[in-house]
């Protein structure tokens, strides 16, 4: 070959960039500017209450932090005839997880309030006609309640008003990376390819049936049983003639503790809950803090706003069925 064409053909270092930003505005904001789905009868919930329910679980904060808030206001309501506890403890979970919460007056003959019962607001849908609601759970398997006989209890959003949205969903990304996250480091775990790497044989002194024999030991050290030890004698073998060589190593680590803080961080900014309330262990010598002090501003931010929007249900009824006792710490001890 001439060396002209061999120089032409030499390889040539070559840069390039991959991956365009995506800003947050794009393609998602298309839903603000429409309505909530008409289904004839009724409206479909502009974010879906399934996906709400099954994320419900996705992180320990996320959940955590649902039930703190939920347990909180259990235990300072007051039941009432018409409302016991377990049935204000569904309206309360379904108010902070989805965004939505109904309560179904059942009336006696005489036209007056029998009891108040929870509707699971994963089902229950806003009709089209004012005071309808509807109990959908799937295709065909419909129920309507009785006009105005339903009260929905909502998180206001910024876009309809039709249904709630919960307020954390601004962190619902970060709450799925963290589980995400969490099922890496599990699959990471139970394959045994903690760092994936290249077994470099050079050695003259090996010969297939080594070569094989190892191979069969490498797969063998995968999945259940791995971290097993990996013993190879070389007879006559050079220094470098067997090398490993790590090329997945830092992507298997993956900054696993980083992405579980970052997140955790972003879910309780959302739900706006200490996290000395939910029990997590601080990772500086001085700690998070009085947690009592923590206590007493969440209740004066986050609970009483809460307890305000479910006392809306007297003015509907028409009579004090949602008190709650003042949010006091000693109150376990009888103090």
């Amino acid at each position: 070959m001439p060396a002209e064409a061999e120089a032409t053909t030499k390889a040539k270092a070559q840069a390039f960039s991959f991956g365009e930003p995506i800003p947050v505005l794009d393609k998602r904001g298309l839903l603000e500017h429409l309505e909530c789905v008409r289904n004839g009868k009724w409206y479909e919930p502009p974010v879906s209450l399934d996906g709400l329910a099954r994320a419900f679980r996705s992180s320990p904060h996320h959940a955590s932090a649902m039930y703190t808030k939920c347990n909180i206001l259990v235990s300072t309501f007051v039941p009432h005839r018409l409302l016991s506890g377990d049935q204000f403890e569904k309206l309360a979970l379904d108010t902070i997880a989805l965004g939505n919460g109904y309560l179904e007056r059942r009336d006696a003959r005489s036209r007056k309030p029998l009891a108040l019962k929870h509707a699971l607001a994963k089902f229950v849908r806003r009709g089209v006609d004012d005071g309808r609601y509807f109990f959908v759970r799937g295709w065909e398997d419909e129920h309507e309640f009785a006009t105005d006989s339903v009260f929905h209890v909502m998180e206001p959003d910024i876009n309809q008003e039709i249904y709630g949205v919960p307020q954390y969903v601004s962190a619902l990304q970060s709450a799925l990376l963290n589980e995400s996250a969490t099922l890496f480091r599990r699959k990471y775990y139970l394959n045994g390819s903690h760092a994936g790497f290249i077994m470099y044989v050079n050695d003259a002194a090996q010969d297939q049936a080594d070569i094989d024999a190892m191979r069969n030991a490498l797969r063998d050290a995968k999945g259940v049983g791995n971290f097993r030890n990996l013993f190879l004698y070389s007879p006559n073998g050079k220094k470098d003639g067997v090398q490993v060589i790590p090329i997945s190593e830092v992507a298997a680590k993956d900054e696993f503790l980083g992405i579980k803080g970052a997140t955790r961080d972003d879910v309780l900014a959302a739900h706006r809950v200490p996290p000395q309330l939910l029990g997590i262990v601080p990772n500086n010598t001085g700690g998070f803090g009085d947690v009592e002090k923590a206590a007493r501003v969440f209740a004066r931010n986050e609970l009483l706003p809460l307890q305000t929007r479910f006392q809306r249900i007297n003015d509907w009824i028409g009579d004090e069925v949602i008190k709650f006792l003042p949010y006091d710490l000693d109150m376990a001890s009888g103090k």
